[in-house]
């Protein structure tokens, strides 16, 4: 990390023996560009690995519960019972808090060697609405805490199975889940095309706006309503119904447990340790950004931080929110989320950066159209600990597929295949990818296929997990929902 500390990479922690070292080698640190030399090697990868072969889901025996038990290493320990309660709500729950599970799976199953920018833990719910430091509403990946360079078919199919699963959990039949990724496919390849013919500088500068989502809706008043919330929540919106004002002039974050709070046993310890270490934390974080953005972040004063307990594959990590206010009046809310290794790396390789932070802050400039003018990374020697710093619910929004409609499911399918479809072309080399998926409807037969079957694997270790709860193995405990 340029003129800061670095915090050396950490083990990761297993339960098991990692996976066979097969063409496991880390991608080339650049990826070669364009022409009928990038079809020829997707046809290549193609022929080495066939795309019927991506929808093979023969997974040896495993032990979900030992490898989830295993992720909890170096996460705050009081806050294990709370993620196992919050996978057990559903078996789309359970996918979600899963990631590093079906990375382990993936390392065993036949992989492409068509390489991209991956955004590690690609499910339907890693989607959604936030604005571009224009304000123009955007609608992308939004999650980046296990990005890595990798086989851009583990996205897809990640993205694949969570449609099948979410389907299934709200009483869809197999055959509206293999439409569902029929749908989903067909415009990952569908846009693959348009960007292929694209000029390299237009694929950097395309964006997925809101605008276009409601062309592709029909002007859905679902949608409608969803983008209409996200406009309204500014910063200084959110401020009004999360602060409040003391009598010396400064702000204080509302306590809303179970999710944000300032007082229990494991936060008064953890919040000492982030206070303990915030001047070093400050300044590693201004370090991380541009010049003309540290201009504008020292205009800003500290005036509260309290604890944030985050999404469901995330529980355990710290998580911080912090509040900061220029000239007494206007607030800007900072999140410092933990950045640990992962969990790509075990079958793919260490990352190139030696802070996870700077890996995530990296990872998402190169994948997402338009990132926050306030990303960065932080870490302390003394906490022993990293981050990335993000902007916190600065006109952002998510889609509640509890909500949906089947003609809900299937749009929704579309945006997210034309998301990922500009991700991956942005991040990676559109011809290559094109060479590989090729015309026919080969892979989404073949993602149909592992969709279905690993919606039934992920169902099995979901029930192992109620089991091992049930039997007091693991303890589990809800916190509403997140």
């Amino acid at each position: 990390m340029k003129g800061s500390r670095t915090v050396k990479k950490r083990p990761a922690a297993s339960a098991s023996p990692p996976p066979p070292a097969a063409s496991t080698s880390p991608p080339p640190p650049t990826i070669r560009y364009g022409g009928e030399a990038a079809v020829a090697r997707g046809k290549a990868a193609r022929a080495q690995t066939p795309r019927e072969a991506l929808g093979q889901c023969r997974i040896p025996r495993r032990d979900p519960v030992a490898l989830l038990e295993a992720s909890h290493a170096g996460r705050v320990p009081e806050l294990k019972a709370i993620r196992y309660g919050r996978m057990l709500a559903d078996p789309f729950a359970f996918f979600r808090g899963g990631a590093g599970l079906m990375a382990g799976d993936l390392a065993r199953l036949p992989r492409s060697a068509v390489h991209a920018q991956l955004c590690g833990d690609a499910h339907l719910n890693n989607f959604g609405l936030f604005a571009s430091p224009e304000r123009t509403l955007l609608f992308d990946i939004n999650d980046f805490d296990e990005t890595l360079p990798g086989p851009f078919d583990w996205d897809l199919r990640r993205l694949a199975a969570s449609f099948a699963i979410a389907a299934d959990v709200q009483g869809h039949d197999e055959a509206t889940q293999r439409g569902l990724v029929d749908t989903l496919v067909d415009a990952y390849r569908d846009r693959m095309r348009r960007f292929a013919a694209m000029d390299l500088l237009d694929v950097w500068y395309y964006r997925l706006t809101s605008k276009t989502l409601l062309e592709m809706s029909g002007d859905d008043d679902y949608e409608l309503e969803v983008i209409r919330k996200a406009r309204r929540k500014t910063s200084a919106v959110f401020a009004a119904e999360a602060t409040e004002r003391l009598p010396d002039g400064r702000w204080n974050i509302r306590d809303a447990p179970p999710f944000v709070y300032h007082c229990n046993a494991a936060t008064d310890r953890e919040l000492a340790r982030f206070r303990a270490n915030e001047e070093r934390l400050l300044a590693d974080y201004r370090q991380s950004l541009a010049t003309e953005r540290r201009v504008l972040f020292d205009r800003y004063v500290l005036h509260d931080v309290a604890v944030k307990v985050p999404g469901i594959g995330s529980v355990g990590r710290r998580c911080y929110v912090a509040l900061f206010v220029a000239a007494g009046e206007h607030p800007l809310f900072l999140q410092f989320k933990e950045a640990a290794d992962s969990v790509l790396e075990r079958p793919l390789g260490r990352s190139r950066e030696a802070h996870d932070g700077e890996r995530i802050v990296n990872g998402q400039r190169l994948v997402q159209a338009a990132s926050d003018i306030f990303l960065g990374w932080a870490g302390s020697d003394a906490l022993g600990v990293e981050f990335y710093v993000r902007q916190l619910r600065d006109m952002k929004a998510s889609f509640d597929v509890t909500a949906f409609r089947r003609r809900d499911f299937h749009e929704y399918a579309e945006a997210c295949g034309y998301a990922l479809a500009r991700a991956h072309a942005k991040a990676g080399c559109p011809d290559e990818l094109l060479g590989y998926i090729g015309k026919s409807g080969a892979l989404s037969a073949a993602m149909q296929e592992f969709a279905l079957a690993y919606r039934r694997q992920n169902e099995a270790d979901w029930q192992a997990l109620r089991r091992a709860a049930i039997d007091g193995r693991v303890p589990a405990e809800r916190d509403g929902d997140d």
